[in-house]
């Protein structure tokens, strides 16, 4: 998922018994499989736990948007070019889903906003890695949104109802996604011998930042207790990373790939592949803001609404001329 490093309140998870009896009838209707929605009453560390959340998915979407933006123009056919332009004008609609979801909770868009641009509120670390070559749409359609959908998928039934029905329409979307990623895989992975190195060289560089995706290992994720009692949160980080794990190493089989971990095997035992942990070191590095793109990404965002002032100022200005015209009428 999008958002890596979401914390709770950090005091643990409380049982039913030590709640008091409001708290105590939102989590039995949580643990009945009910929904929560906007105008219900709700603890105010799961309202700050979603905001969180919600937010930082949508940054990502739109920070995300980005790295693919910069290859729409070099799409090596108008097909192509016309795939991706549609790609990345369904990653701002998500942004966008996600924006309003999170306005239900009493925050507004332009504050979300503003903590984007300022630094203070993250986004997908995976993002500020480059793409260099057009072998890297492939890779972050079929191992970035792959590793979004493995997220995103549980997420349909999580207990905010917004949020939950917002990521109905993403996780079809971001399934195209996926899958127009892997076809452009394919292409080059069976193409000439420049293009299949052109592949491999991406899928080297992409993996281990699509394997931290998920965020840090569930025994340095303290927080994730809460989230999942919550049912903000459907399964943990470890879990959802050895589905993923499982599901591409096939994909890269069939691709003729190889995955860039030496320490890769079929466990019989366990019923899944073994595999070498992310370098976390780098993980928390590139979220403190020391990746390769960090800078770019948000110097991009902060002149987007820069430039995009005038288009505000604009709208503003209109809807109080229709409020003037209409309190005239009365």
């Amino acid at each position: 998922m999008y958002a890596q490093m979401i914390k709770s309140t950090g005091q643990g998870v409380k049982s039913l018994e030590e709640m008091d009896p409001q708290e105590r009838a939102f989590q039995e209707r949580i643990n009945a499989g009910g929904k929560i929605e906007p105008k219900d009453w709700m603890p105010e560390g799961y309202r700050k736990n979603l905001v969180r959340q919600i937010g930082q998915h949508a940054h990502s979407e739109i920070v995300g948007q980005l790295p693919e933006g910069n290859w729409i123009t070099r799409a090596p056919t108008l097909e192509r070019k016309a795939i991706l332009l549609a790609k990345v004008q369904d990653e701002a609609g998500h942004g966008l889903y996600l924006y309003c979801a999170a306005e239900t909770l009493g925050v507004s868009r332009d504050q979300l906003t503003r903590d984007l641009l300022s630094g203070k509120m993250k986004y997908s670390s995976i993002f500020n890695y480059p793409t260099l070559t057009w072998a890297d749409m492939g890779a972050v359609g079929w191992l970035v949104d792959g590793a979004a959908i493995m997220n995103q998928v549980p997420l349909q039934r999580t207990s905010y109802g917004p949020y939950a029905r917002a990521m109905v329409r993403i996780c079809k979307e971001e399934s195209f996604h996926q899958r127009q990623g892997y076809d452009i895989m394919m292409k080059m992975a069976k193409g000439t011998e420049a293009q299949r190195k052109m592949a491999q060289d991406a899928l080297n560089r992409f993996w281990g930042p699509a394997l931290m995706m998920f965020g840090p290992s569930d025994e340095n994720s303290v927080h994730s207790a809460q989230s999942m009692a919550w049912k903000i949160k459907m399964n943990s980080n470890d879990e959802l990373r050895q589905k993923f794990v499982d599901e591409c190493v096939p994909q890269a089989e069939y691709l003729g790939l190889t995955v860039p971990d030496p320490d890769l095997k079929w466990n019989e035992e366990r019923g899944h592949y073994d595999f070498t942990q992310p370098d976390w070191d780098e993980f928390f590095d590139v979220l403190k803001g020391n990746g390769p793109c960090n800078t770019e990404r948000l110097a991009a965002r902060n002149k987007a609404w820069d430039d995009g002032a005038w288009v505000r100022d604009g709208l503003m200005a209109h809807a109080a001329k229709k409020r003037a015209a209409k309190l005239a009428a009365e």
